[in-house]
């Protein structure tokens, strides 16, 4: 009994051929093995034809020699031997090359190739180039392993990678569940997104209607507010007319208090002496008072009272509204000293104008025996109003941007502190019609600071000697303190304004009185006879025992 075993690897997982030949000495017959002899994978039975000659399956280092030398054979009886074994086995060869092109003609046309490359190819290249006939076997046996731990492998990487995917598509499942319930609060948001812009444009609708409202209230109370405004400006109107009849009912009382004087003293026993004493016309006329001269002091006090009012007030705001513009306290107060200081000056050149206007005007026509000076001014105390105010304004705010005292941003006109200019230039336009008039004082930086026409303002430094400027000019009356001004002491005021001081003086070339062709020719009407209403504060006793004797 003779065997031969087969080991065939294929793409697919390694199957293990084995085939059993059986052989059967009946004579010289030989027997060829038939289907059911091949197929168990690495095993092989060697089944003997005698029962007395079964054998196991020996390793294939020990196949040939069992079969040469279990018995004294001839070389002749080994020789045939071996040549039928390889008779056999390239017959069995063959088929399994006709099997390995059935299966790769099966699987396509470069199906199996790289199978082929690394398995079958190395093999054969062993098979033929090995020197030891037990090599081949062994190349098979440890194929046939590595196939096997390369199938354990491929199955526990298989299975790693299904066991994965469940995983992904655990977490697949869990990311649909969340990307639904994310949907779903969206959908939510956006629901509520919705009533929030419809109650949004509910309350953009009442906002607008309240809006509407509330500018129609505003256009109304606006409308009120300027009839108000007419209405007090009216009634500013009947306050001045009613002060002025009560000025002239006043005049008229002193008038009528005078004549009844006169006509009692008049009265005499003898006709003589009354013929004598009655007043011809041209002497009672004379001796009337005009209404300047009537309403000198009432006037007086009330430009007077005017005047503080204007430091009170007027210079305040003006000293607020600059100090949004200039941080500099001395510099806004330099400004607001300098607009009043050139208030008084346009307004004195704009009165002398005026009266030289009217009593050439008067002097055509009048021929009354009355001092044309006293027409004059009697016009002029009845007409202020024709006094023409801008014009001094806009003079004060060419003159003050010309003060080289004065610096100032670009951005800054004098024009925010023209209501102060235009107050300051009726009263000064004003005092110029009292008897005597109104002045201000003249002052100069670094001065010696005078108790009589100043007082020190509250950042003064109380024992320097010197002024450092002035806040606000004293109103004098000739020579007489009527109301005191204000002005800042600091030591070393000569030494750092005397600069100043020169600059000064030649600003003050510019100014309209020094300028002015009349002022000299003025001047001696400055001066007149000695009147109880020149001394200082006389002026307010007179007026009082006057306004008792009216009354």
């Amino acid at each position: 009994m003779t065997a031969c075993r087969v080991v065939f690897l294929s793409h697919s997982p390694p199957v293990s051929l084995v085939l059993n030949e059986k052989r059967e000495t009946c004579g010289d017959k030989l027997l060829t093995p038939s289907s059911s002899d091949i197929g168990q994978t690495d095993q092989t039975s060697w089944n003997g034809v005698s029962s007395n000659r079964a054998r196991l399956l020996l390793p294939h280092d020990e196949f040939l020699p069992s079969i040469l030398f279990q018995k004294i054979n001839s070389c002749d009886q080994n020789l045939t031997r071996c040549c039928e074994v390889m008779e056999l086995n390239s017959m069995i060869q063959g088929q399994l090359f006709t099997i390995l092109n059935q299966t790769c003609q099966e699987g396509g046309h470069y199906a199996g190739v790289e199978i082929i490359k690394s398995r079958l190819l190395p093999w054969l290249g062993t098979c033929f180039s090995s020197p030891v006939s037990g090599r081949p076997f062994e190349t098979s046996s440890s194929l046939l392993q590595e196939s096997l731990e390369k199938d354990r492998m491929l199955k526990e990487l298989a299975s790693s990678r299904n066991h994965e995917i469940l995983q992904l598509e655990k977490e697949l499942n869990a990311t649909h569940l969340q990307l639904s319930l994310v949907q779903q609060d969206l959908a939510e948001a956006q629901l509520a997104l919705e009533g929030t812009k419809a109650k949004s444009a509910t309350t953009l609708l009442a906002a607008e209607d309240e809006i509407i409202q509330l500018k129609a209230e505003l256009k109304a109370s606006r409308a009120k507010e300027e009839c108000a405004m007419i209405n007090l400006e009216r009634l500013n109107d009947y306050e001045q007319q009613l002060q002025t009849l009560k000025d002239e009912i006043a005049v008229l009382s002193a008038q009528k208090s005078v004549l009844q004087n006169r006509l009692a003293r008049s009265r005499s026993p003898s006709p003589v002496l009354a013929r004598s004493r009655s007043p011809s016309p041209l002497s009672v006329r004379s001796f009337s008072p005009g209404r300047a001269r009537l309403t000198n002091a009432s006037r007086h006090a009330r430009l007077v009272e005017r005047f503080s009012d204007i430091y009170a007030q007027e210079r305040l705001d003006a000293q607020t509204l600059l100090r949004s513009y200039i941080d500099d306290l001395e510099m806004v107060q330099r400004i607001i000293y300098t607009a009043a200081v050139e208030s008084f000056h346009a307004a004195k050149k704009a009165f002398r104008q005026f009266k030289m206007r009217v009593r050439k005007t008067l002097s055509l026509s009048y021929t009354g025996t009355e001092s044309i000076e006293d027409m004059v001014m009697d016009y002029i105390v009845r007409q202020e109003d024709l006094y023409d105010v801008q014009s001094s304004v806009n003079e004060v705010i060419r003159a003050t941007n010309m003060n080289p005292k004065i610096s100032f941003p670009p951005e800054v006109d004098f024009i925010v502190v023209s209501n102060l200019i235009r107050e300051m230039c009726r009263v000064a336009f004003s005092m110029q019609t009292l008897d005597p008039p109104l002045d201000i004082s003249f002052a100069t930086d670094g001065e010696l600071f005078s108790e009589y026409k100043y007082r020190r303002s509250y950042d003064s430094d109380f024992t320097a000697p010197l002024v450092a400027y002035h806040v606000w000019p004293a109103l004098m009356e000739g020579d007489s303190v009527i109301v005191k001004g204000e002005a800042v002491t600091k030591r070393g005021a000569l030494w750092s304004h005397r600069s100043r001081s020169r600059s000064r003086s030649r600003s003050r070339s510019l100014s309209p009185l020094s300028r002015s062709p009349d002022y000299s020719r003025h001047l001696p009407s400055r001066s007149r006879s000695p009147s109880p209403l020149r001394n200082g504060n006389s002026s307010k006793l007179a007026y009082t025992e006057l306004r008792q004797s009216w009354l």
